[in-house]
Order: structure tokens, then C-alpha cells, then sequence
């Protein structure tokens, strides 16, 4: 809440210099207009005009009381010597009652945008208007010349005023609105990071150390041991990285490393997912491209979601060989994963199941791509996956 009120006071008090000075500017115009005041008259208000513009530019910068009280008494002092320092004059001319006009209702009404914001600085608010108002009262009714600098003076004192109080009554609320919309947000982005961590972890776990579970649990059947063992170590050696705090980023599938991934071509990762499920015993016959050149995020996306699939193939299709066509064209890269196993009803697969959805589907829709399944019983499966390049 406090630098919620530094911020309203700067910006009162810049306001209050720019109203200032322009009027000053205006009036020291005025003033040089020929034939406008007596010589004698603009020699006295020139010194007065350049310490009511330092007053305005000083109070821009720290608000201070005795800034506020320098503009007041300079303004009132151009008004008075406007008003009398001409003994030959009959009244004003319209010149005269420009700048006095411009002077009262604006270089030194502009004090009240920093003195409506407490009750000790109001006091001085309502004295320097009684000051300014009094000053030019004399100066023009009392001479027989019109009204208007008055009614002017009037105005723009009340102008400022309100316009200050306004400002010091919004702006902290406009202010805690903001704090309050950044929060929500910050919550908001907090929980779709906690939840996309989750999703991660989730895939993480499926692809390596659920997978390597279920062989044990099956005994191993269709894998080598060493086969076996060589995936429980880089199982282990993942969970030991992710205990010392650790954030996986996958370059293949199968294996993780701490190291950050750089832009690579498919065909130097290809041949490890090959060997991989050769050793798990499941042959895959390769087709079409292997020099494609993808982003890192969207190749490991890539490869994961195709091991997934060979991983799907190898432990349900009922088959040890697959194959995999690669392809791709100015936008895309494709990769059709095909097997001729015991294929199954897309309508009866359980949607509580997130192997699929999770690790190939959700994965590429992570990267801007997607996949397709098609299957029915007894006439294998066929998987396309499709990244951006």
C-alpha cells in the first residue's frame, strides 16, 4: 500500500508541474506581446515568472509544502504588479486580464492537485485560494475591468482541486485491482506449471520405470536378461538424478539426460530407438526419410511419442516385428507406426487408460502436432504421428 501512494503522489505531482508550467509559458507570452503592459510592469513580472516556473518544477519533484507556498506567493505578487504597477492605466486591458486570468486559474491553481490529499495540506489549500482569489478581485473589480479573470481563477482552482481528489481516490484502487489481477494470474500460471509438471512426471514414469516393472512383473518373457538389466540401470540412474533435484530432458527414448538438447537431425536418433527394441526383442523395418532436421523439444517429443508407440506394439500386438515410415514435406514430418498383430475396438478401450493419451497424444499436442490411431480386432494397428518442423 505505501508504494501504492508514492506512486500517486509522483503522479500528482508531475501533473501539477505540467498544468504549471504551461500556464507560466502562457502567460510570459502575453507579457511579451508589444504594447501589452507597461515596460516598467514587465520588468518586475519576469523575475517573478521565472521563480514561479522553478517553484512549479521544484514541487514537481518533491511535493513539498514550501514549493507549493513559493508558487502561491509568486503568482499573487505577477497579479499585483499587473495590477498596479501601471499608475497611468484605467483599469486593464485585455492583455492584462489574459495573464492574470491565466496566472490565477492555472500557474497557481495547479498547487491544488498535491494540497487535496490530506486535511493539514487542505488548510493551506483553502488559504491560497482565498490569497489568489482575493489577489485578483482587487486587481479587476476594483479597477472597473471584467469579471472574467475572476470567474476564470474560480474555475480553474475548483478544476484542479476535484481533479487532484479524484485522482488521489482512484488511483489506489485502480492500483490494488492491478496487485490483485497479477496475483490471480501468478496463481493461475503457478497451477498450469504444477500441472504440466505433473503430466511430465507422469509420462516419465510410464515410459521407464512402469515399463521396466511390468517386464519384471511378466518375468521378463521375449527380453534377453541383459537386455533387462541394462534398462533397470538406466531406470536407476534416472531416479538418482531426479533425488539430487535433477529435471529430466529427454533426448531418446529410453534415455535421459541432465544436459540441455541442442538442434539435431532425426536420422542420428533413429538407429538408437531401433537397437533399443531390438534388444527387447521386437524387430522394426524402417522406411522412407532419415535425415530430418527438427527442433529439439519437437524431436524428443517425436521420439518418445514413437517408442510409446513400439512400446504398445511389443507388449499387446501379439507380434515381434513392426514397421515404421518416415516422411515428411515443407511443414511436416509424419511417421506411420504399423503392425499386423490382434489389432482391438477403439470403442472399448477404457478412457481412465492414459498410456496412449498421455505419452503419444498429449505429448505431440505439446509441440503443435498430433496423432491418429486406427485398429479393430484382428486386422493389427496403425499409428501416424505428425510434428511441425
Amino acid at each position: 500500500m505505501q508504494r501504492i501512494v508514492k506512486e500517486r503522489d509522483r503522479l500528482l505531482r508531475k501533473t501539477a508541474r505540467l498544468i504549471g508550467l504551461s500556464c507560466t509559458a502562457t502567460a510570459v507570452l502575453c507579457l511579451l506581446v508589444p504594447g501589452g503592459v507597461a515596460p516598467a510592469t514587465l520588468v518586475l513580472c519576469l523575475p517573478l515568472a521565472v521563480a514561479l516556473a522553478l517553484c512549479q518544477y521544484l514541487l514537481g519533484r518533491s511535493g513539498s509544502v514550501g514549493w507549493a507556498t513559493g508558487i502561491v506567493l509568486s503568482g499573487v505578487g505577477i497579479i499585483l504588479t499587473i495590477g498596479f504597477g501601471d499608475s497611468t492605466s484605467d483599469g486593464l486591458n485585455v492583455v492584462e486580464e489574459s495573464v492574470v486570468g491565466v496566472i490565477a486559474a492555472g500557474a497557481v491553481s495547479c498547487v491544488a492537485m498535491v494540497l487535496a490529499q490530506s486535511l493539514r495540506r487542505a488548510v493551506l489549500l483553502a488559504v491560497s485560494l482565498v490569497l489568489t482569489l482575493s489577489s485578483v478581485a482587487l486587481v479587476t473589480i476594483a479597477a472597473g475591468g471584467s469579471s472574467l479573470p475572476l470567474a476564470l481563477a474560480l474555475c480553474g482552482w475548483l478544476a484542479n482541486a476535484l481533479g487532484g481528489w479524484w485522482m488521489g481516490q482512484s488511483i489506489p484502487k485502480v492500483m490494488q485491482r492491478i496487485a490483485a489481477i497479477g496475483r490471480a494470474h501468478r496463481v493461475e500460471r503457478q497451477a498450469s506449471e504444477r500441472e504440466a509438471q505433473r503430466r511430465h512426471d507422469a509420462r516419465l514414469l510410464h515410459d521407464t520405470v512402469l515399463a521396466t516393472l511390468t517386464l519384471l512383473a511378466h518375468s521378463g518373457v521375449g527380453v534377453r536378461p541383459e537386455a533387462l538389466r541394462a534398462q533397470a540401470g538406466d531406470d536407476a540412474q534416472l531416479l538418482r538424478q531426479l533425488r539430487l533435484g535433477g529435471m529430466p530432458a529427454p533426448q531418446r527414448s529410453g534415455v535421459y539426460t541432465l544436459e540441455p538438447a541442442t538442434e539435431s537431425t532425426l536420422g542420428t536418433t533413429l538407429e538408437s530407438v531401433k537397437q533399443r527394441f531390438g534388444r527387447l526383442g521386437l524387430d522394426v523395418d524402417w522406411h522412407g526419410s532419415g535425415q530430418v532436421l527438427l527442433p529439439s523439444d519437437v524431436l524428443d517429443s517425436f521420439l518418445l511419442a514413437l517408442a510409446e508407440c513400439l512400446e504398445n506394439v511389443r507388449r499387446h500386438s501379439g507380434v515381434t516385428r513392426a514397421d515404421v515410415t518416415i516422411t515428411d514435406d515443407d511443414t511436416t514430418v509424419r511417421a506411420m507406426v504399423t503392425d499386423a498383430g490382434v489389432g482391438f475396438d477403439l470403442t472399448a478401450v477404457d478412457t481412465a487408460r492414459l498410456g496412449f493419451a498421455e505419452s503419444v497424444v498429449a505429448r505431440l499436442r505439446d509441440v503443435g502436432g498430433n496423432a491418429r490411431l486406427f485398429s479393430s480386432p484382428n486386422s493389427g494397428t496403425t499409428v501416424v504421428l505428425e510434428v511441425p518442423k
